[in-house]
């Protein structure tokens, strides 16, 4: 009964606090006129992946490193196929150039790079991880520093929510989002153990794909509202996020050792990277390639319980 309740408290949570946060999120954009995907990439994508990075952390600190990568890497399959086919199937998302021919392509190349660590020996060594973290602070420079220096040739509006409702909606629909995320967890791990899962089963599944909860929430709210660009960008910037900063923080605290199935996921993760990139670079992803991406995450998930 507790964990029916949790799972539907933690999922209105999950609802309202998404709706709040892209409502807040958007406002900022408008009202200082940097471009919505910046904030897709940035401030919507870092605070959805706020779950991942506290099991990855607490997994590095306990030890349990395995654990970080395994949720990194579940969690990014779990948007780039679940969340943004989902988006696309609700409402089919629009791809900005900057998207397909930046952001995305470093996606991939961040995937390589955790592969080429991973292949090399069968870990990611502190030093790997500070290279990780190097690169997020690169890419966060990068990204930034031309959005605030342009940001006066984009459109400002003048919104009618006041500085005081925005910093409300985002903080309180970041912690809406975070507790929402956690109790639907918990909710869902309960019922799993009820009808008897295993523990590896529940945490290549359901600790991966709840803690990709407000992504999937915040990308389809986004989508609904039509703000493609945080949609998007959400997915594409946690995805980045999760690899460069989580995985680069975690093994900074304690290098990971993995087993060759994290090779095999990350050869996957840059492999549907590569492939659903073919259709949003046409400027798209309609939602017939929305449900082909849904069928993939079913198809992988299935994998995952018979390997």
């Amino acid at each position: 009964m507790i964990s029916i309740l949790l799972l539907v408290v933690g999922f209105v949570l999950l609802v309202w606090g998404a709706d709040q946060f892209v409502s807040g999120a958007s406002a900022v954009a408008r009202k200082l006129g940097v471009p919505p995907l910046v904030i897709g990439l940035t401030i919507v994508a870092f605070g959805t992946s706020a779950p991942e990075l506290a099991v990855s952390l607490t997994a590095a600190i306990k030890g349990a490193n395995e654990i970080a990568v395994g949720n990194v890497l579940g969690s990014n399959i779990f948007n780039l196929l679940a969340v943004a086919g989902i988006s696309a199937i609700l409402c089919p998302l629009v791809a900005s150039k900057e998207l397909t021919r930046r952001d995305w392509p470093i996606s991939i190349i961040a995937a390589v790079l955790l592969g080429v660590f991973l292949l090399t020996d069968m870990k990611i060594s502190r030093i790997e991880g500070l290279i990780l973290l190097a690169c997020m602070a690169v890419l966060l420079y990068s990204q930034l520093k031309p959005a605030i220096k342009d940001r006066s040739n984009v459109e400002k509006t003048d919104e009618h929510f006041k500085t005081w409702q925005i910093i409300f909606k985002i903080v309180f629909g970041l912690t809406a989002i975070v507790l929402g995320g956690d109790w639907s967890v918990d909710g869902a791990t309960g019922l799993a153990r009820m009808i008897g899962l295993s523990e590896t089963v529940i945490g290549l599944t359901i600790v991966a794909i709840g803690t990709s909860l407000p992504e999937l929430v915040t990308s389809i709210m986004a989508a609904r509202r039509g703000e493609n660009d945080i949609a998007l960008g959400n997915v594409i910037g946690s995805n980045l996020f999760n690899i460069l900063f989580i995985l680069g923080a975690s093994t900074a605290i304690n290098p990971i050792t993995v087993q060759f199935t994290s090779v095999l996921d990350t050869i996957f993760l840059i492999a549907i990277s590569i492939i659903f990139l073919l259709p949003a670079w046409k400027g798209k992803i309609s939602r017939n390639v929305g449900i082909c991406m849904t069928a993939c995450y079913i198809g992988y998930t299935a994998w995952l319980l018979i390997r």
